[in-house]
């Protein structure tokens, strides 16, 4: 796998006050202004005070701009007969329950065994392009780590109709999450931006000025033996890390995300010990457990809903020991 490049860029007299965008586009080689623009919304250039994660920030005479460039991912990822777990199926979609551990889309480190590798298989030709190359079908992606419900289209017809569903947010959207402690009060809106987190470029983070607007209802199901709770939240937005960003927050983080714990929670992972299994629980407790929406061709209403993953079950049946 060809390595991640390093632009490293430093703002001269006569460019001050320059668009970052235009400013980048113009002093780092081959790359375009759209792709510049993608790699300042992805978290991917660092400026003097952290990631700068604005296009249109004006940069300064002295300042010094690091963007890194990823490897670029396969051209066409090839079918792989990865099982699948199909929940509905017709000419224009596809749902399915997509187990945790299972990437969607191949990305740097992923090249294979993504589920567009086993969609490509189990659809035969029959997958919707108009998502790009490296991402044909996929309208919407849950985390590598987290399980649940999934709908990707078979028809370019059925791939806009969703996308503007999910653009608009009127699909119905409800994940199930394992949280260390209880929160107070029991239920309850959580509303705020959600942008990236200029001290980490991986993280996202609530953020007082920028980003977009995220909001999640949230009721405890009820609590799991002394320490943790078991949480229905209700998406009515889509943010990357949405819930994890929210519930680590409150000081509630999910049990065993790597990403979003704090101290507290680090050290009760670690200690965290499922029967049957060797090693901490290493992943966020997150399942996405209903998704409702409008089908784009017959304009039916599908609602889908499944149980928790067995994997969280052992966890919550480990946790009542505590």
């Amino acid at each position: 796998m060809e390595d991640a490049q390093e632009i490293e860029l430093t703002v001269g007299a006569d460019d001050a006050g320059a668009r970052l965008d235009k400013w980048l586009a113009e002093n780092a080689g081959k790359l375009s202004r759209t792709r510049v623009q993608a790699l300042i919304e992805a978290g991917n250039v660092l400026g003097p005070d952290g990631v700068a994660d604005s296009i249109s920030r004006k940069v300064r005479a002295g300042d010094t701009y690091v963007v890194t460039v990823p490897p670029p991912a396969p051209a066409k990822p090839k079918p792989e007969d990865i099982p699948l777990e199909v929940l509905y199926e017709d000419d224009d979609l596809i749902v399915i329950n997509k187990p945790a551990g299972l990437v969607v889309h191949p990305a740097p480190g992923h090249a294979t065994g993504t589920l567009v590798n086993a969609l490509l298989h189990h659809c035969r030709g029959s997958l919707s392009g108009i998502g790009g190359v490296t991402r044909p079908g996929i309208v919407h992606r849950l985390d590598k780590d987290t399980s649940g419900v999934m709908v990707c289209a078979k028809s370019d017809v059925a791939h806009r109709g969703l996308v503007e569903q999910f653009q608009v947010h009127s699909i119905d959207r409800a994940y199930m999450a394992v949280v260390w402690g209880v929160p107070h009060p029991r239920q309850g809106r959580i509303e705020g931006n959600i942008g990236r987190d200029p001290r980490n470029r991986k993280r996202m983070a609530t953020v007082a000025s920028g980003g977009k607007r995220a909001v999640t209802d949230y009721r405890v199901i009820r609590p799991i033996g002394a320490d943790a709770a078991l949480m229905d939240c209700h998406l009515f937005t889509g943010r990357t890390h949405q819930i994890r960003v929210q519930m680590s927050g409150m000081g509630h983080p999910l049990v065993g995300d790597p990403l979003y714990h704090t101290r507290g929670s680090l050290r009760k992972d670690r200690e965290l010990v499922i029967q049957g299994r060797e090693g901490p629980y290493n992943h966020q407790a997150l399942h996405a457990y209903r998704l409702g929406f409008e089908h784009p061709v017959s304009h039916a209403k599908l609602n889908f809903e499944i149980e928790l993953s067995s994997e969280i079950n052992e966890l919550i049946d480990s946790l009542e020991l505590i």
